[in-house]
């Protein structure tokens, strides 16, 4: 991981409400340019509305974030997202190989007409994430492991600096959530990644930092976490499990 001094993403004094009590009240983050941090926190803790202003789909109503230095709306081209679930049915008659390079569609002409780049771009990050075999198959056939690297695949073929991933691993067993944690460890390699989820035990394997948020956010380095911090995050007693992993 290497880092720099100018932060990928710099969350200052963020606050934001939809319409009633605060849900997110004095936020401030840095996440360093090749960080890999995870994000936790209770249901309706703000986690997801976080990402969203990242993203640039929300405003915040106080505060301030930046991406590269940049507004995250000027920042588009820098940011993938992988969604928890797909913003489309997946029983929509769409390819793997249709959906990653949707992806590409600002750059191409339309819909359907891809540049031979665009192409290659998304060849290259079907392979990259293990679905190049699965190219001509339908969504509606994969199994929940296999959509999830397909998102993650359309997601790297917008080529971004950072990858943002909100809960990737929420509908798949075990084994299938291993393989998605040491892919992400090896596109850490040239990319930021911030990945919300509720397996804190399970992702302090695999981050850099915990950002815990309910409603304000704390960090903590991963060997700081234990039962009083996740007790003091979700107000009740949590059970940790140990995951064993060979890296």
């Amino acid at each position: 991981m290497s880092q720099t001094a100018s932060p990928a993403v710099e969350v200052k004094d963020v606050g934001f409400a939809y319409d009633g009590p605060p849900v997110l009240q004095g936020v401030n983050l840095q996440v360093a340019a090749g960080e890999f941090l995870g994000l936790v926190g209770p249901n309706a803790g703000g986690k997801s509305t976080l990402l969203k202003i990242i993203l640039g789909l929300l405003r915040p109503d106080s505060g301030a974030v930046t991406v590269f230095g940049r507004p995250p709306r000027q920042a588009k081209s820098d940011l993938g997202y992988v969604p928890q679930y797909p913003a489309f049915s997946r029983d929509f008659p769409i390819t793997v190989e249709e959906t990653v390079l949707s992806a590409r569609i600002p750059a191409g002409l339309r819909p359907g007409r891809y540049r031979p780049q665009d192409r290659e771009i998304a060849r290259r990050s079907m392979a990259e994430t293990e679905v190049d075999d699965l190219a001509k198959r339908q969504l509606r056939t994969l199994s929940g492991g296999q959509l999830q690297r397909v998102l993650v695949a359309r997601a790297l073929a917008a080529e971004p600096r950072i990858l943002i991933l909100d809960e990737p691993t929420a509908n798949i067993d075990q084994r299938m959530e291993t393989d998605i944690f040491d892919l992400l460890r090896g596109l850490n390699q040239r990319m930021t990644i911030l990945l919300v989820s509720h397996d804190v035990a399970f992702i302090s394997g695999y981050v850099d930092r915990v950002a815990c948020l309910n409603r304000t956010l704390m960090c903590h380095e991963t060997a700081d976490i234990d039962g009083q911090v996740i007790q003091d995050l979700y107000d009740t007693d949590v059970r940790m499990v140990e995951h064993l992993h060979e890296h």
